[in-house]
C-alpha cells in the first residue's frame, strides 16, 4: 500500500506540474496579452510615453515579462551608496532627445545598457513627445527602460520554487534597523493584554509577526513558519494571495474590542495575530503611528460570512450529501423493480439530466423558485438568510442524484445477472436476502470509490452554478478571473483543482481496497 500510495503521489504531482504548464501556456502565450487593459480605468486615461511604461509595468506585473527603468536603476545605485545626489541629479537629465543628454547621464545610460544588453533585455528609449509649440505633452516625458520575455521554463519554476514561504528573521532588508531580529516565545499573548495565559512565538525581521498563536477559530492553533503561496492576484483581489483571497472571510465587518501595541482601544474589526510587516508604514501614516510600535501594521480584518471556500464546501457538502441519500436508494428501487412504473419515472429523470444543458435547466430552477417559491436568487452576505442556499443546493444536487440513481441502478443490475446469485436463490436465499446481504455490497464498490471525490471537490465550487446564483465561492472566483484576465488567480485555482482531484483519486483508491477483500495494492512474490 505505501509503494503504491507513493507512486500514485509522485504521478499526481508531475500531472498537477503539467496541467500548470498547459494553463501557463494557454494564458501567458496564446492570448493577446492586451486583453489584460480591456476592463482597467487608469490605462484609458493615460496617454504618450506614460501609457507605454504603464503597459510594461503591468505586463511584468501580469507575468509576461521582466522590466526594469533607467530611473529605478540611479534610485538604486543612490540607495547602495554608489552615488550621492548630485550625481544622481545629473544622471537623470536624459534630455528630451539623446543629444540633449548631460555627460553625467549618457555615462550612467551606458552603464545601465550593457548591464541589461548582458542578461538579454532589449534597451528602448523613448524620446519626449511634443507639441508643436515644443512643450512637453502631459505623459511624454522621456524614458528609458529595459525588457524582455519571461521564458516559460523560468516562470514554471519561479511559480513552484515560490510555492513554500519559510520566514524567518532574515525576511526584513538587513539595511533596516529593526532592533534585535529574533523568535520570542511568550506564555501570554499581548493579543489578549498579557493576563489570559496563551502560548505564541513572535518574531522581529520576519514577515509575520506571530509565527505560532493559539485562538478560538478552527484549528485553534495556528502557524505562520511555513506558508503558501498560490501567486498574486492582480485584479479580482489585487495585491493579494490567491490562496488567502479564497480563505478570507467576506462580508461586513464583525467589531471587537481590540487593545493596540502601543495600548490604544477602540471598536476594530482588525485580527492582531494576522499582522505583517510593511517598511517604513509607521512613519507614513499617522493612523498607523496610534496603533503600533512597529511596521508590523498590515492586518487581516474579521468580517461576518464565510469565505470563498467556505461558501462553495458548505453548498457543495450539503448537495452532496442529499444526492446520496436519494440517488442510491432511488437507483436500488429502479434495479429491484426494473421496468416497473418508478424505473421508467427515473430513467426519463437521468435523460433528462443529461440531455439538457446544465445552464438551461439551472436557470430554469432559478426562474421556477423566485417566482412560485419566492426563493432568493441571488446571495445577499449582509441581508441574506438560510433560504439563499435552497436554490444553488438544488442545482447542484439534481444532476449528482441522476449520476447516482443511473450507476446505482446499473451495478446492482450487473450483480442481479452474476452466476452468484443465481446459486443463492438455488440456495433458498429470499429475494430481500440476496439484495442487501450480497448484490448491494458487491455494487456499493464502485460507489464507493467516488465519495471522496465527491467530498473534496465540492470546497472548488460549481462554477456555473455559483455564477449564476451570484454565490461568492471558489468557482465563482475563477470565473471572475477569466473574465479579468487575473492570470495569477487562474493558475493558482487551477493548481488547487488540480490538487484536488489527485488527492480525491488516492482517497478513493485507499478507501475501495478497505471495503472490497479482492483489491490489495501490495505485491507478493512466489
Amino acid at each position: 500500500m505505501a509503494k503504491y500510495t507513493l507512486i500514485r503521489i509522485v504521478k499526481g504531482i508531475l500531472s498537477a506540474v503539467c496541467v500548470v504548464v498547459m494553463i501557463m501556456v494557454l494564458v501567458y502565450s496564446l492570448m493577446d496579452r492586451t486583453v489584460i487593459f480591456a476592463g482597467d480605468p487608469n490605462y484609458s486615461k493615460m496617454q504618450s510615453n506614460a501609457r507605454t511604461t504603464y503597459e510594461q509595468s503591468r505586463y511584468q506585473a501580469f507575468g509576461y515579462i521582466d522590466y526594469a527603468t533607467y530611473s529605478d536603476y540611479i534610485k538604486g545605485l543612490l540607495a547602495s551608496g554608489e552615488i550621492d545626489d548630485e550625481t544622481r541629479s545629473a544622471a537623470l537629465k536624459i534630455g528630451i532627445t539623446p543629444e540633449k543628454a548631460s555627460e553625467t547621464a549618457n555615462e550612467y545610460i551606458a552603464k545601465f545598457t550593457e548591464l541589461y544588453e548582458s542578461q538579454g533585455y532589449t534597451i528602448t528609449r523613448l524620446d519626449a513627445d511634443r507639441k508643436s509649440n515644443g512643450q512637453v505633452k502631459d505623459g511624454g516625458q522621456a524614458v528609458i527602460f529595459a525588457s524582455r520575455d519571461r521564458p516559460l521554463i523560468k516562470r514554471v519554476l519561479s511559480y513552484f520554487t515560490n510555492m513554500l514561504f519559510f520566514d524567518n528573521v532574515h525576511y526584513v532588508d538587513e539595511s533596516v534597523d529593526i532592533g534585535e531580529r529574533a523568535l520570542t516565545f511568550t506564555l501570554h499573548d499581548p493579543v489578549y493584554g498579557g493576563e489570559k495565559f496563551s502560548p505564541a512565538i513572535m518574531g522581529n525581521g520576519t514577515l509575520h509577526k506571530y509565527l505560532l498563536y493559539f485562538d478560538n477559530k478552527v484549528p485553534f492553533i495556528h502557524q505562520n513558519f511555513v506558508t503558501l503561496n498560490l501567486g498574486e492576484s492582480y485584479t479580482v483581489n489585487r495585491g493579494v494571495d490567491v490562496f488567502e483571497t479564497m480563505n478570507a472571510t467576506q462580508g461586513s465587518y464583525v467589531l471587537d474590542t481590540v487593545e493596540y501595541p502601543t495600548g490604544l482601544v477602540e471598536e476594530s474589526a482588525d485580527d492582531l495575530h494576522s499582522a505583517t510587516y510593511v517598511a517604513g508604514s509607521l512613519d507614513q501614516n499617522a493612523m498607523y503611528a496610534a496603533r503600533f510600535v512597529d511596521d508590523y501594521t498590515h492586518t487581516i480584518t474579521h468580517k461576518a460570512n464565510f469565505s470563498k471556500l467556505g461558501f462553495s464546501f458548505v453548498i457543495g457538502i450539503i448537495a452532496t450529501i442529499i444526492a446520496y441519500l436519494i440517488g442510491l436508494p432511488l437507483g436500488i428501487l429502479m434495479s429491484r423493480y426494473k421496468d416497473g412504473i418508478l424505473d421508467k419515472v427515473g430513467t426519463f429523470y437521468i435523460i433528462f439530466i443529461i440531455a439538457v444543458p446544465s445552464l438551461a435547466y439551472i436557470f430554469l430552477f432559478k426562474a421556477v423558485g423566485g417566482a412560485l417559491f419566492k426563493l432568493p436568487t441571488t446571495f445577499d452576505m449582509d441581508n441574506g438568510t438560510a433560504a439563499m442556499y435552497v436554490l444553488p443546493i438544488i442545482s447542484l444536487a439534481l444532476p449528482s442524484i441522476a449520476n447516482l440513481m443511473k450507476w446505482m441502478r446499473r451495478y446492482m443490475i450487473d450483480q442481479m445477472n452474476s452466476d452468484y446469485v443465481k446459486f443463492a436463490r438455488s440456495g433458498g436465499l429470499s429475494e430481500t436476502e440476496i439484495f442487501t446481504k450480497h448484490i448491494w455490497k458487491n455494487a456499493a464498490i464502485p460507489i464507493v470509490h467516488g465519495i471522496p471525490s465527491s467530498l473534496l471537490f465540492a470546497m472548488t465550487g460549481a462554477i456555473i452554478t455559483e455564477r449564476i446564483y451570484s454565490v461568492p465561492g471558489a468557482g465563482n472566483l475563477l470565473t471572475q478571473a477569466i473574465n479579468k484576465y487575473d492570470n495569477g488567480v487562474i493558475v493558482g485555482v487551477t493548481l488547487f483543482y488540480a490538487v484536488l482531484t489527485v488527492v480525491s483519486n488516492i482517497l478513493g483508491d485507499i478507501l475501495i481496497s478497505t471495503v472490497d477483500p479482492r483489491i490489495s495494492f501490495t505485491s507478493k512474490g512466489r
